[in-house]
């Protein structure tokens, strides 16, 4: 039986969603509410923020979705799902409470700490002198967190103590993010590679996706400042079997049965953004939802239908789904506008989007694109240029060649996307 589907956000998980749902031949209409320029040639936006939950219910109830899935972290941290299934409709994403683990990274460290899941050493501070007073007695490197949510930005690894305290200073006296940075955390540093773990969740079982990694530093060789994250590639190849069962059993698990054990069962997709040390895995952060630009790479290998999996974690019934995904390998590279992360121009034309996605395997998606009378951009993180291959080097290579053809005035992106996976032999 068909169904109408909404999808909520704006980004290139939100494309990279909507490119997959539509895929399936149970698809009846397809929304994203509100958005960009490329989700608009897989179904029909629909000008509706995000954080406007209530607009969002009444769409719901008005066209029959059958299905609403959350991309983005503000709508779960406002309680979209709590008000959806007060209204009796089908919604993918954790309750407010369960999103927690994401909006509140006090909140996380905390449980993680009771779960004995493991995790770097940390202090957690409401009061900027009390802060600064710990990063002075315990030295550099060490990484200062706004505790809320903040775009993917709130993360400062402070290699020396001259920027501990100006990381300090722009999230608890400049404000920089707001009031996600009434709450601080300051935490070792961990050394090593980091990957990304993603389980599909049901609020009984989880079902691990194959790992994938992240670049989240602006400029190659993981320099500047952190952004939402530039490029991925999936699967990491030295991730072995065993060691993403050690995942799930030493992260995911404690970690759904401790928020169970709080009240706060989780359904939807739990994301622990993980730190591979000499002395094991240990998690830096929580997300609540699909990572964004991991997405992006993992539905171009995904071959058992979405919509099929997204309703089994909505109805308890993951555990009777098998999921099968495609063999090699897929490579996301991100184009971002002139002076991302930080102010950047909106509304820059630009061109060659067609032309990268006639390189062979190449699907492009947008982020920060709107469309008028021509293609234009309107966000920080602008394309990300996907390619799929029997190896990684082949994936990476059809990415770049694609991403070489795109063209707007500003533009940047990093060169070494899935370098170091190349290299590294564990």
């Amino acid at each position: 039986m068909k169904q109408n589907v909404l999808i909520i956000g704006s980004g290139g998980r939100e494309h990279a969603l909507a490119w997959k749902l539509a895929q399936s031949p149970r698809i009846g209409k397809l929304f994203v509410a509100p958005g960009n320029g490329g989700t608009c040639q897989v179904a029909e936006n629909i000008p509706i923020e995000a954080t406007d939950i209530d607009g969002l219910v009444q769409f719901a109830e008005k066209n029959e979705i059958g299905l609403t899935v959350v991309g983005p972290d503000d709508p779960l941290a406002l309680g979209i799902v709590d008000a959806f299934r007060a209204r009796g409709l089908r919604i993918f994403g954790p309750t407010r409470a369960a999103a927690e683990i994401e909006s509140s990274k006090a909140f996380a460290k905390e449980l993680m700490s009771e779960a004995e899941v493991p995790t770097a050493s940390f202090r957690i501070f409401l009061k900027h002198d009390e802060a600064l007073a710990y990063i002075h007695e315990h030295g550099a490197p060490i990484v200062v967190k706004a505790s809320g949510l903040a775009l993917g930005k709130g993360v400062y690894v402070c290699k020396t103590l001259a920027q501990a305290e100006t990381a300090l200073s722009e999230i608890m006296l400049d404000h920089v993010h707001k009031n996600a940075g009434d709450e601080v955390v300051v935490e070792e540093f961990l050394d090593g590679q980091e990957i990304s773990i993603h389980a599909f969740c049901d609020g009984k079982t989880f079902v691990l996706l194959p790992p994938a990694q992240d670049h989240k530093p602006i400029r190659d060789g993981d320099e500047g400042k952190n952004t939402g994250g530039m490029g991925t590639i999936a699967p990491v190849s030295w991730v072995s079997a065993d060691m993403l069962q050690t995942f799930g059993q030493q992260i995911v698990r404690p970690t759904l049965e401790m928020l169970a054990k709080r009240g706060r069962r989780f359904t939807g997709l739990l994301y622990p953004g993980l730190k591979m040390t000499s002395s094991g895995p240990k998690v830096l952060e929580f997300n609540a939802r699909f990572g964004d630009p991991e997405t992006q790479s993992y539905l171009r290998l995904l071959k058992t239908d979405l919509l099929d999996i997204l309703e089994t974690c909505v109805d308890g019934t993951l555990a009777e789904l098998v999921i099968e995904w495609h063999s090699g390998f897929a490579a996301c590279v991100v184009i971002a506008s002139g002076g991302y992360p930080d102010e950047y121009k909106k509304g820059v034309p630009l061109r060659g989007v067609a032309e990268a996605e006639r390189v062979s395997s190449v699907v492009v998606f947008h982020a920060g694109t709107s469309f008028e009378d021509e293609l234009k951009t309107s966000g920080g993180r602008v394309l990300g240029v996907s390619a799929t291959s029997d190896t990684l080097r082949n994936a990476l290579d059809r990415a770049y060649e694609a991403a070489q053809l795109i063209q707007f005035e500003g533009m940047q992106y990093r060169h070494d996307i899935g370098a170091k996976a190349l290299t590294t032999a564990f």
